[in-house]
């Protein structure tokens, strides 16, 4: 499964990057199973409503779907929260 995920917005207007593919990480079946949980590919993006509000958007293709979720990156992303902490490592 291939992961691109960009961290952009918030006041100072940083933008972060990050892209890998899960068969060549040693936590890529963790990384799967969570996005697994999340239901990734059926997730509906949000939409941000300023550029001051810190946000992730995040790409998962696994051949056969390609999906892109944008998650707002303001302490309330419930769930979500695993993999903003896990791209904020990563990143």
């Amino acid at each position: 499964m291939k992961l691109r995920a960009r961290a952009c917005g918030g006041f100072a207007g940083l933008e972060r990057s990050w892209e890998g593919d899960t068969a060549h990480m040693p936590d890529g079946a963790a990384l799967e199973a969570l996005l697994e949980r999340l239901d990734f590919f059926a997730a509906q993006p949000a939409l941000a409503v300023g550029a001051d509000l810190p946000r992730w958007d995040i790409t998962v293709d696994d051949g056969r779907r390609c999906h892109t979720v944008s998650i707002l990156d303001d302490g309330n992303a419930g769930e979500w929260r695993h993999l903003l902490e896990y791209l904020r490592r990563a990143a």
